[in-house]
Formats: C-alpha cells, sequence, structure tokens
C-alpha cells in the first residue's frame, strides 16, 4: 500500500516514521500508529503557524527543543517544515537533553536522514544558557512532556534567549504540590486549604496551580499567553498545551497577581524560581518584574 494510503503527507520521511515506530519496519501501519500520526499532526497544527510567522518576518527560524529526550518532536518538525526551506538560509533545530547517549543516537539519526540543520547538545540547562554552541538569541523554545521542574527550566532558558514564542506540554509537576503539603499546618486558618486538604487534590491543584504560576511568569514578562488542551494525546493525561507569544505587553498586573497567588497559597518560597530571570540584559521585561515583585510583595 501506498503511503497516500497511510494520509502520510507527501515527502515526509519514511525511514524516520519507521523510527518513531508510527509504520513498522516493512512499512505498514496498525490502529495505534495511525492514532501516533494523528496526534503528531495534531500538536503541529499549533506549532507550523507560529514557524511560518517567524519565517516570513526574519526569513530564517531557530527553535530550541528543551528536555528533547529521543528529539522526536524535533525530527517530526524538520522532516514537516525544515526540510522545505531553502537551503543556506540560516534555519536550525536544536535539541538539548542531559543523557549524552541519547544526543548521540539522536546525532547518528539526522546524519543517516540527511537532517543537516539539526544540532544536537548534551547540555543541562545552565550550561545552555551560557554556551557559546547556541545563538544569543532564539526564535522559539519548545518542550514536550518535559517533567517537572523542566518546563520550568526551559521558560527560564527561553527569557534568557529573547525567545519570540514558546510552546510547552507540562508533564508530572510534584514541586508546587510538594510545598503545599508541607506547608498545610500554617494555613489552617484559611479555608482555602480545603482545595487541597486531601492528597489527591493535593497532587491535582498543586498541577493546576503549578500552570497557572507559569503563565503569570509569562503575562509578567510581556507575553500573550493562551492555553488549550491538546486534544488527540489519548496515551497520556497530561495534554495542557501553553504556547505564548512576545507582544510586549503590560506586566505589572501579571506580576503583582502572581505575587498574590504565591503568598494566598503559601508558595511564598517558590518567588524565586517563577520570577527568575530578572534583569534587563537577561529578559525582555526583567526589571518590570523586579519592580512588580518588590511592589506588590
Amino acid at each position: 500500500m501506498s503511503a497516500k494510503t497511510y494520509e502520510i503527507r507527501p515527502n515526509q520521511s519514511v525511514e524516520l516514521l519507521k523510527e518513531l515506530h508510527i509504520l513498522t519496519r516493512d512499512g505498514k501501519m496498525n490502529q495505534d500508529s495511525r492514532r501516533k500520526l494523528k496526534q503528531v499532526y495534531h500538536f503541529y497544527q499549533f506549532i507550523e503557524p507560529l514557524l511560518e510567522e517567524v519565517h516570513r518576518e526574519k526569513g530564517c527560524v531557530s527553535l530550541v527543543d528543551h528536555g528533547a529526550g529521543k528529539s522526536y518532536l524535533g525530527f517530526i518538525l524538520y522532516d514537516l517544515f525544515f526540510k522545505a526551506l531553502p537551503p543556506g538560509d540560516g534555519s536550525r533545530i536544536y535539541g538539548i537533553e542531559t543523557r549524552a547517549e541519547l544526543v548521540d543516537k539522536s546525532t547518528a539519526l539526522a546524519a543517516r536522514l540527511g537532517f543537516e540543520r539539526m544540532s544536537f547538545l548534551n547540555l543541562s540547562v545552565a550550561a545552555s544558557i551560557e554556551s557559546d554552541r547556541l545563538p544569543p538569541v532564539v526564535d522559539i523554545v519548545t518542550a514536550l512532556h518535559a517533567c517537572d521542574t523542566a518546563t520550568d527550566d526551559a521558560i527560564r532558558f527561553a527569557l534568557h534567549k529573547h525567545a519570540s514564542r514558546i510552546v510547552v506540554v507540562p508533564c508530572c509537576q510534584a514541586e508546587v504540590a510538594g510545598v503545599l503539603r508541607r506547608n498545610k499546618g500554617k494555613s489552617l486558618g484559611n479555608a482555602l486549604t480545603e482545595i487541597w486538604r486531601h492528597p489527591l487534590h493535593t497532587r491535582e491543584f498543586g498541577s493546576q496551580v503549578t500552570n497557572v504560576l507559569r503563565c503569570l511568569q509569562l503575562e509578567a514578562h510581556g507575553y500573550q499567553v493562551s492555553v488549550t488542551e491538546l486534544v488527540g494525546w489519548e496515551h497520556s493525561m497530561k495534554n495542557e498545551l501553553i504556547i505564548a507569544q512576545y507582544k510586549n505587553l503590560p506586566r505589572r498586573r501579571a506580576a503583582e497577581r502572581l505575587v498574590q497567588v504565591l503568598d494566598t497559597l503559601g508558595l511564598d518560597e517558590l518567588r524565586e524560581r517563577f520570577f527568575a530571570p530578572a534583569t534587563d540584559e537577561q529578559s525582555h521585561a526583567g526589571g518590570a518584574v523586579e519592580a512588580s515583585s518588590e511592589s506588590a510583595g
């Protein structure tokens, strides 16, 4: 059967789809594979307009995928978008991953597929911010199912790198829930603690609050934020998609609300995480965020 029968887009790499287990080794597709392909295309439809906008504005586009893992997202984006760009236009995908063996495998696969404008770097978040192997400014930062604080690390990187677009799908997140649990006894006079009194509610509420704080953080740096459900990822309950586009919007109200939420829920110890970075050199709006933090505190 032909690729068209499987609804695979023209010029897609069959070898890549086999590597991603969307196609079997003999080029066939079962129901599970068809579902995976649908999920890939559904996620891509959110990112494609951002890639097109940046390329239209600048003539090239740089994308950094943080916590890349096996770099499935990066490879799909390259195959569906970057591969068709004019040669030599300066566009590139960077995959950042702390596990060296995954970086090596991704590098080898990119070479085998002829995906020349992909780079894979074995770096921590802090090292990636400082590394001269990455440009000082990047256009788009993605993080797909980055667990716990890894999503926050990707956001921190994006702010340092003046990213104009940020796309994250957070995964399991335990830090805020842990702080809520630890400080529960100190806040018994606050009726709101009933929201997270039971362990299951603590976990779910903590996850919800984490993403609310991330959205406020991005708005406090001048981004326009939209939140939607990544419908189609049937294999995962973690399907909240956060898209942020830098618009140089007013920041003070978001920064003040961020402080108020932290204080109201007994999460003040997390203030540094959700207000970093806070210097004009490192972010679009760091000074404004810091000022708002002080006025609201």
